[in-house]
């Protein structure tokens, strides 16, 4: 499987970071897991420089995208070089956004029911937008996939693991990467979190 991490200038670390941490346990098991960006070198608000293991053009070809969030999201949306080379295909791909990743989403058409999770500083500007903002951590609709929240991007990669490996290695994955002595409350709640129902379309 290939599992490209969309990371753009002014990211947030925790975003990009845990999810290819997670995910890059499937690595030994034939997983390939690359940090993506239109540029070589992308900077985080904080000062963390990350080079990209490829392009965006791997989000294409990718089996699984993860686009992570940053604090100039805004900015991004409206580069059209930037957006012009994210061709996504839900028909064939998981997609999955964390935070103000959303707004990438909603851009690309790709909110088909107008309902996303997201942090509170992107709540405002997604409803701006008619987007209306579950009040919960994770969604998932078919192919997509929405997670709001620093921490929850640990769903999103949970999610990834279960769709794509199963819950039998989803389950050793997050076992793994959980906290020592909390092993089987960790894993219980990623999957109970991401197994449960989207919230109803409005209207």
């Amino acid at each position: 499987m290939d599992i490209a991490i969309v990371t753009l200038d002014s990211f947030n670390e925790l975003d990009s970071l845990i999810a290819a941490g997670v995910l890059g346990r499937m690595v030994p098991h034939g997983w390939s897991v690359r940090i993506c960006s239109p540029v070589p070198v992308v900077q985080s608000r904080s000062g963390t420089r990350l080079q990209r293991q490829e392009d965006l053009s791997y989000a294409y070809r990718a089996d699984a995208v993860l686009i992570g969030s940053g604090w100039r999201t805004r900015d991004w949306i409206e580069d059209d070089v930037i957006m012009s080379q994210l061709r996504l295909d839900p028909a064939r791909q998981l997609i999955g956004a964390q935070c103000s990743g959303a707004l990438v989403l909603h851009k690309l058409g790709l909110l088909s029911d107008g309902i996303a999770c997201t942090d509170a500083l992107t709540r405002p500007i997604l409803e701006e937008r008619g987007v209306e903002v579950a009040p919960r951590a994770f969604r998932a609709v078919g192919n997509i996939a929405t997670a709001g929240g620093c921490m929850a991007s640990q769903y999103l990669a949970a999610w990834t693991l279960l769709r794509l490996a199963g819950e039998d290695r989803a389950r050793e994955i997050l076992s793994y990467v959980a906290p020592v002595g909390e092993e089987a409350a960790f894993v219980e709640k990623n999957l109970s979190i991401i197994a449960t129902a989207p919230e109803p379309v409005a209207g």
